[in-house]
């Protein structure tokens, strides 16, 4: 995952465990029918187990272009009813980086996602919120949304940290990167 994701958005593992830990985390390993490890995807849970908030997908480098993410997506909604996606904004300074996280939301929307129509702050990075089931109403998508973090976090914990929904001009709340000992006070 260090390679395949900027550095501000890999949770620390130690949160990883703790949530599976809860029976809201579920890491999955996908291989070959030989066993082969292909990609992986790690997905947060709501309590009340509606949907699942697709954290991470990868297809393993050299399995890349040819599918696999598509299926795996596809495996993943047939699984969880509906998934909710973060995908960084294309709010960059830098237009190559721009660019690829355009190419990042449109493969989410080739695989049948849709853009919502609120964007989230997740601990200083910006992120467009993405939808994959049969929800239309984007304010009940919002509230489960919410809930994967709400169930989680304490309330001056999600006022710091969430933004969910990010508000139309409202400035992103800055975040201190991750460091060990901060751990117990973010995710306690």
């Amino acid at each position: 995952m260090v390679f395949d994701f900027p550095k501000a958005e890999l949770k620390p593992l130690r949160a990883m465990l703790r949530l599976m830990d809860l029976g809201q985390y579920d890491p999955i390993l996908v291989t070959s029918e030989d066993g082969e490890p292909l990609g992986y995807a790690m997905l947060w849970l709501p309590r009340s187990r509606q949907g699942a908030l697709l954290e991470y997908l990868g297809v393993l480098r050299g399995k890349r272009n040819g599918g696999l993410g598509a299926q795996i997506l596809s495996l993943l909604a047939e699984r969880y009813g509906q998934l909710f996606g973060e995908a960084e904004a294309p709010t960059s300074d830098d237009p190559a980086e721009n660019d690829l996280r355009r190419r990042r939301i449109a493969f989410y929307e080739r695989n049948g996602f849709r853009v919502l129509d609120y964007d989230t702050a997740l601990f200083g990075v910006h992120f467009k919120s993405l939808y994959l089931g049969p929800e239309t109403d984007d304010r009940k998508v919002e509230a489960l949304h919410r809930s994967v973090y709400a169930d989680y976090f304490s309330p001056e914990h999600m006022q710091r940290f969430i933004q969910l929904p990010l508000r139309h001009g409202e400035t992103v709340h800055p975040a201190p990167e991750w460091v060990e000992e901060d751990e117990e006070e973010v995710f306690p």
